[in-house]
């Protein structure tokens, strides 16, 4: 405040509340918060499946249980590939940020290979189980077994296609800026997916294998 202004008892007011112009949050927010409804939703979902199935769990009809059909073995391996997979999807963010297209390619190629392994060993376990006669629709419990399990699955296939779609576009592209907005998208999808498969381990085969 001037001191003509003090003399006169009166100030400019926008020198006292200077007026701040905001513009609207970066695409780089507003892309990851749409993202975090989509996921959300697709919490939701997943929700409804382990509601189903907690339901159903005891539902088999006479047939095998799952403490007579789960091989936690195999599962710990998938678990293993999967957590592995989180890891260096991290890595492959970082790289990302710091515009460093080796490592983001390597991180990315060994996501890939990790997710594919673990698609192929739920693969396997699902053959078996149909060969033992132990299918969806044997009973309750197993469609919805089939059904929350087999739902991840398909969403890691997705992920994988979309990761395979990222590494061609960072190619053809760059890490242009709406190149690096896709890539925390699906690195998004893709730790959702991990913490998901934590529930599903823990839900599922653990406590169904101790029943």
């Amino acid at each position: 405040m001037s001191a003509v202004e003090m003399a006169h008892g009166h100030a400019d007011p926008h020198h006292l509340h200077p007026v701040e112009h905001e513009g609207p949050a970066p695409k780089r927010i507003v892309t990851g918060f749409g993202f975090w409804i989509f996921l959300l939703s697709d919490i939701v979902m997943f929700s409804c499946f382990f509601a189903t199935y907690a339901v159903l769990a005891g539902q088999t009809n006479g047939g095998p249980s799952g403490a007579q059909l789960f091989d936690l073995k195999n599962v710990a391996i998938e678990t293993a590939l999967l957590l592995l997979s989180s890891f260096t999807c991290g890595m492959a963010s970082i790289a990302a940020d710091l515009r460093n297209f080796l490592w983001f390619q390597v991180s990315m190629a060994v996501t890939a290979v990790l997710g594919a392994g673990f698609l192929v060993l739920e693969a396997i376990e699902f053959i078996d189980l149909v060969e033992r006669g132990a299918g969806p629709s044997r009973s309750a419990f197993l469609s919805s077994f089939f059904s929350l399990v087999g739902c991840h699955g398909l969403h890691v296939t997705a992920g994988i296609l979309w990761l395979l779609t990222m590494m061609a576009q960072v190619v053809a592209k760059g890490f242009r800026a709406d190149i690096q907005r896709r890539i925390l998208c699906f690195a998004l999808f893709w730790h959702a997916l991990d913490i998901i498969w934590v529930a599903v381990f823990s839900v599922v085969y653990l406590l169904g294998s101790a029943a």
